[in-house]
Formats: structure tokens, sequence, C-alpha cells
């Protein structure tokens, strides 16, 4: 999968690794933060909530994801694309 992005993006798979690695967290979550981000998850429905709760805060695969809600693998990423695409419209100081 790597080299797909690798070829896309224009980037040695080293390249992208760094990146990865970068965007991650390096330290516990501040408590504004994690207050935004109940905020957040609270503005949307159910399963979009379920969704990006159990890809993102559990670790879930896509596939583990699939066989928790009984749906398709599919049907997981358009929920997945589509929970964050609401997210991002979600105003957490409202």
């Amino acid at each position: 999968m790597g080299a797909i992005w690798s070829t896309r993006l224009g980037l040695s798979q080293a390249e992208l690794h760094e990146d990865l690695a970068m965007a991650i967290p390096q330290g516990p979550a501040s408590d504004e933060a994690e207050e935004r981000a109940r905020r957040i998850l609270a503005g949307l429905s159910d399963n979009y909530r379920r969704v990006l709760e159990l890809r993102f805060l559990h670790g879930y695969s896509l596939k583990e994801v699939a066989a928790e809600m009984r749906s398709t693998v599919g049907a997981v990423k358009v929920m997945q694309l589509r929970a964050l695409r609401a997210a991002a419209k979600v105003d957490p100081d409202a």
C-alpha cells in the first residue's frame, strides 16, 4: 500500500514513514483537545461517531470495524469518509 501512495505523492516510502511518524502526537492529549474531540463526536450521528471512535480511538482496522458494525469494508470506508467530512463541519465551540 505504501508503494501506491509513494508513487501518487512522488515521495519515497521512507519519506512517507517519516511524515506519518511526525503526524502522530508524541505526548498525551491536553484536556482541552480531549474536550474538543468529545464535543465534535457528540455533534455526529450515532453511526458516524461509532466508526470514528472504533477507527481512531480504539485503533480498529477497517475489517474489524466492518465486523463490529455488521457491514462491509467498502461501506465502512464510505462511512468513515462521510464521518470525517461531517466532523470537519461541527463547531466544537457551539
